[in-house]
């Protein structure tokens, strides 16, 4: 098959099919967006101050997450996670309209074209609309980025709109996306066999299994053994503690992901058993029938949950240590006849992890996003048998209510999970903070011209006392994540109902 006829089929078909293509494309263009971000920020070292050096501080921006080295590994690190839902929601997107897409593609084959073919129609539609969405991704990052070059009167900018990735960075990106997407579209393929007369799914038929939660006691294990590791091993190579903690939050992430599915069938048993009602059987039965589906992107949102209760326990643990150290140099400005002025790293602190909160909130609404997607894509995939309900005497408003139970049933224990393992996976780095408890030479009066004089008396030697304060649980902060993320489940699951009433008009059991 010739590239022009590949290209040409492949962007063939409705309007569902345009609307399919567009969003898959717009998808793909935020991806783009936020992976060439993440390598301008990477490319940042390399200027600085004539000293040189990796170390340089940037000055010539005004975010400080930007200016300092060490901290512009956590914004390549939070935009490269970003993507993540960014990507959910493209696959997602690549699921619109499917049913008139299969049988546009059981048509080609009648038409004489291989199995092997109709897949390969099916992938391209995805590599095509990704790569178109990969071009205009860059196409706004160029222009945003002179766009926004705006210097205030310091010279300063607000984002790194002075520096450019690299050509090879550039190519590697608007090229693997594309071809990422068309792998994973074809992967997902695999268990579809397009025949002239339709298509062949095969089902899964294995229950899950709750083994892969064990993967999140072992995550959690890992990252809080670090410490006790770095004690027992103080000579270990520089790369194995961070590679531990990685290992853990990987392992951790696997094991939630992967144990949606199980979540979604023992929710569906529970419900069979103590539901009562028509729509809750009805949901407990499609999420014993089916309980992957849900999950694949449920369980992205779990995955922005799970990194927000990180983030909220890493705050309470960081934002103790602050106020054990500002205890610490109170008592030694106090004891010096000194008036104590706070540094501001608090501060500094508690913006960073507003900005990690934010990022969530967008990681959490993009998947919120791609559940809409799924939502009305089920909706619509079946309507025939909600059309055949509605034909038999059962209300809307019934299935209305089973597909919300089917939606927030699973949701609620899989939130409190996420945001459990979050919270310890943070809580792994300690649970109190200490500063203080050594001798200390200080200059009483603050003058330590005075003190360094021979035969001073005012400098004298004091043993600093250790103050301790306990990491709180911020309980507030993630009951408003868990709220937060199950109201925005809520939302979805509403707006994608209003699909529901032409779904089950009676003129659909005619359709083919």
């Amino acid at each position: 098959m010739r590239p022009t006829t590949l290209a040409r089929l492949a962007l063939a078909g409705s309007r569902t099919d345009t609307l399919r293509v567009v969003l898959t494309a717009a998808s793909a263009a935020l991806a783009t967006l936020l992976f060439v971000l993440a390598a301008a920020v990477a490319t940042i070292p390399h200027l600085g101050d004539s000293s040189g050096g990796s170390e340089t501080w940037a000055r010539q921006y005004r975010l400080q997450v930007l200016v300092e080295p060490g901290l512009r590994p956590g914004v390549i690190m939070a935009l490269a996670l970003l993507t993540i839902p960014v990507l959910a929601l493209a696959g997602q997107c690549g699921r619109l309209g499917a049913p008139a897409r299969d049988r546009r593609l059981a048509t080609i084959r009648l038409a004489g074209a291989t199995p092997g073919q109709a897949v390969l129609v099916a992938a391209a539609e995805t590599g095509v609309a990704s790569g178109l969405g990969s071009v205009a991704g860059l196409a706004l990052y160029l222009v945003g980025r002179r766009v926004l070059h705006r210097p205030d009167a310091d010279g300063r900018l607000l984002l790194p709109t002075d520096v450019v990735p690299p050509a090879w960075a550039l190519v590697a990106i608007v090229l693997g996306l594309p071809l990422l997407a068309t792998g994973v579209a074809a992967l997902l393929l695999r268990r579809v066999a397009f025949t002239p007369y339709g298509i062949a799914r095969q089902v899964r038929r294995r229950s899950p299994r709750v083994w892969v939660g064990l993967l999140m006691g072992i995550g959690v294990a890992l990252v809080g053994s670090g410490q006790a590791v770095a004690r027992w091993a103080p000579d270990l190579p520089d790369w194995v503690l961070p590679v531990q903690f990685f290992a853990g939050v990987l392992a951790g992430t696997c094991g939630l992901v992967f144990g949606t599915g199980w979540i979604s069938a023992a929710t569906g048993r529970v419900l069979l058993r103590f539901g009562r009602g028509p729509a809750a059987l009805l949901a407990a039965r499609r999420l014993m029938a089916d309980p992957w589906s849900g999950s694949r992107v449920f369980a992205v949102l779990l995955v922005g949950v799970l990194f927000g209760a990180g983030a909220a326990g890493l705050r309470a643990h960081i934002m103790t240590i602050m106020a054990v150290e500002a205890d610490s140099n109170r008592w030694s400005a106090q004891a010096q006849g000194e008036q104590y002025l706070p540094d501001g790293r608090a501060d500094f602190h508690a913006t960073a992890f507003t900005l990690v909160d934010g990022v969530v909130a967008v990681a959490v609404g993009l998947s919120a996003a791609a559940m809409l997607v799924a939502v009305a894509e089920g909706i619509v995939s079946r309507r025939r048998a909600y059309a055949s309900l509605v034909a038999t005497g059962v209300p809307r408003r019934v299935l209305a209510r089973a597909a919300l139970l089917q939606a927030l049933a699973p949701a609620v224990p899989a939130v409190v999970l996420a945001l459990t393992v979050g919270g310890a996976l943070a809580r792994a780095f300690g649970d109190e903070a200490r500063s203080g408890g050594y001798d200390n030479t200080i200059c009483v009066g603050g003058d330590w011209s005075a003190c360094e004089e021979p035969g001073s008396t005012k400098l004298v030697e004091v043993w600093v006392p250790e103050f301790v304060r306990a990491t709180p649980v911020p309980f507030a902060h993630l009951a408003l994540l868990g709220a937060g993320t199950l109201a925005a489940v809520a939302l979805t699951v509403a707006v994608g109902l209003l699909f529901l009433r032409p779904a089950t008009d009676l003129t659909e059991l005619r359709a083919v």
